[in-house]
């Protein structure tokens, strides 16, 4: 194991990786349920859903972590899932097994770019100021869910976004869990992550704050399952609604995961490993479609295993490994309360935040796009927006200031490709 997964190299132990893959699938294991639920708006079965989450966890974890060997979680990405149902499903009119081979075919699309001169063309083309200010963009992001999560920022009708109430016990939960986090993170305890969740989870239940639900995913669920495993439907591949639909799905999930993998494997300081993680992703997009559900991405959460102390592959398969033992556990995952894991993920968000210091801000050019990256990600809460705004400002702010020559070509259609979804978007 020290061998294949070149523990020791790295600077860590086996230890180490075990308790990042746990701290990960507790940060991320939410995923089952919330998953689960919005595919079964797109119309498969609840159950079904949920094994097929599990199953696509599984299997993009074990990719990342054997072949791309770094801890980054792959699972079914949050606003991904949104846009395969609520947009190609319902909004486009196609069933959801023409929505999964829409999946498979946009994997195939990225899996092609990710095997070829192509990823490293686009990643080189990225500015390094971009680059960084996705990073930091993420982490406001990841800070906005925490805060939501947590109940210390409500929706409001007047000004969106207000503080909540803070004599709620959900709130007063999150700000006690919130101080133990920091204390036990600033102290450097180990296993800091984890003994927060689970002393969140502990102080919840003494005031009477656990939701109990022991209902397991019933048998039926595996004969519902059947169903939608392989289930893709390529009947109308020849339609314009299906290439509008894999286009849109395979600009979204390329780009994004450019954007969190490099962010991930810089936080390792293994910028390296780059090429076989952004692989791994792309070849765990196709067993998505395999296994019914909407594509994995490179998780935010990834940040919370790494900040743990997760450097090498081991901590991926450890959280594979813990999202099969979730078919049986998932009553007691479900009792772990939003005011437990809110707080990980404010943290880890004021973590993220300090790539700021490595843009430029003394040049307008390279430091408005990036401020623009920086704000939309969590103010339009979609990662892929907040970059298209950036995307489409760098090359305009260069042409204008007349430094064409610090623009690569790629770039062009790079920013061409996020106007025009903004174009279809306008106009479906």
């Amino acid at each position: 194991m020290n061998k294949f997964f070149q523990i020791k190299d790295n600077k860590t132990t086996i230890k180490k990786e075990l308790l990042a893959g746990t701290v990960s699938f507790f940060t991320i294991v939410y995923i089952v349920v919330v998953n689960a639920s919005i595919l079964s708006d797109a119309g498969i079965p609840l159950e079904a859903g949920i094994i097929a989450t599990v199953l696509t966890s599984i299997a993009g974890c074990f990719i990342m972590g054997l072949y791309g060997n770094t801890p980054i979680i792959l699972v079914p990405g949050m606003g991904v899932n949104a846009l395969f149902t609520y947009t190609i499903v319902l909004g486009m009119g196609l069933s959801w097994q023409e929505g999964l081979a829409v999946v498979f075919v946009s994997g195939l699309l990225f899996t092609v770019i990710a095997f070829t001169k192509l990823a490293r063309i686009i990643s080189e083309s990225i500015p390094h100021s971009l680059k960084e200010a996705i990073t930091v963009g993420i982490g406001f992001f990841l800070t906005f869910i925490g805060l939501q999560k947590g109940g210390i920022v409500v929706l409001n009708e007047e000004t969106y976004v207000t503080l909540g109430d803070i004599s709620h016990p959900t709130v007063v939960l999150t700000f006690i869990s919130l101080l133990i986090t920091i204390a036990l993170f600033a102290r450097q305890i180990p296993g800091n992550f984890l003994i927060s969740i689970l002393f969140g989870t502990l102080i919840a239940g003494v005031f009477g704050q656990l939701t109990f639900d022991f209902t397991l995913p019933s048998k039926s669920a595996i004969f519902a399952y059947q169903d939608v495993f392989a289930a893709m439907s390529f009947a109308r591949i020849a339609d314009l609604t299906f290439w509008t639909a894999t286009f849109s799905l395979t600009m979204v999930i390329v780009f994004e995961n450019i954007g969190l993998v490099f962010g991930q494997v810089h936080m390792i300081d293994r910028p390296q490993t780059f090429k076989r993680s952004f692989q791994a992703n792309a070849l765990s997009t196709l067993t998505s479609a395999l296994f019914g559900s909407s594509p994995t991405v490179s998780t935010v959460e990834t940040a919370a295993g790494i900040t743990a102390g997760g450097r090498t592959g081991l901590t991926s398969v450890t959280t594979g490994i813990l999202f099969l033992s979730s078919l049986l556990f998932l009553p007691f995952i479900k009792m772990i309360p939003d005011s437990a894991i809110a707080p990980i993920l404010i943290l880890i968000g004021g973590l993220m935040i300090q790539n700021i210091k490595n843009i430029d801000l003394d040049d307008f050019s390279e430091s408005f796009p990036s401020f623009l990256i920086i704000a939309l990600i969590p103010f339009t809460y979609s990662i892929v927006d907040g970059m298209a705004f950036g995307f489409i400002m760098y090359p305009f702010l260069k042409i204008v200031l007349k430094r064409r020559d610090e623009i690569k070509p790629p770039l062009y259609f790079i920013a061409m490709l996020f106007l025009l979804n903004f174009i279809f978007h306008s106009f479906k």
